[in-house]
């Protein structure tokens, strides 16, 4: 610390000068290497589930992580995570509005991709990724904050820059949409009679 005491003309003088110096251990790479490391897979899933597309999911991450670390003073002041979240909605928002048309793959069109696994957990993933892919951007992107990732609707509101209101008519009709889309084909023809 540094005393300073004024004389009377106005003129500053110090008086002692003690510097404190604090390490903290981590250095700002070091402390964004760290976020990655433990929010990556996190900030991958998200960007898959909104894009629908893991390639298009590893662009969105890989823009949303160089833009996260860009702003790293700012995102660690606050929370990083939701900060890199808004981001990551943002830029997919940014790609929908640059191509104003989203191109969904039916399942036969979808590459072939080797040996399938035969899990009922990633059959049931599948189906989800692909139900949630036929939604439109805005209901799959308030589905997946506020019932994938547990966010409230003031804080998907919050996270998308939309009123509550919009958060709420966007999920319950995606919810809709989502039932529909995994509901048994044999159940879907009793239901439209």
């Amino acid at each position: 610390m540094v005393g300073v005491e004024v004389d009377v003309e106005g003129e500053w003088q110090a008086e002692s000068a003690v510097v404190e110096v604090v390490v903290s251990g981590r250095s700002r790479d070091g402390e964004f290497v760290a976020f990655v490391s433990e929010h990556g897979a996190t900030l991958r899933r998200i960007a898959t589930l909104l894009s629908g597309d893991p390639h298009r999911a590893e662009e969105l991450l890989q823009a949303t992580l160089e833009r996260t670390y860009r702003a790293w003073d700012r995102a660690r002041d606050g929370d990083p995570l939701a900060y890199a979240r808004r981001i990551l909605a943002n830029l997919r928002i940014d790609s929908w509005r640059r191509t104003r048309r989203e191109l969904l793959l039916n399942a036969d069109q979808m590459p072939d991709r080797g040996q399938d696994d035969r899990s009922s957990d990633v059959v049931l993933r599948d189906e989800l990724t692909r139900a949630l892919r036929s939604l439109p951007v805005k209901q799959r992107r308030v589905v997946v904050l506020r019932h994938l990732l547990d966010m409230s609707e003031a804080e998907v509101a919050a996270e998308l820059g939309i009123p509550r209101g919009t958060v709420k008519s966007a999920g319950a009709r995606g919810l809709a949409g989502l039932r529909q889309a995994l509901m048994d084909p044999a159940d879907r023809t009793e239901t439209t009679r």
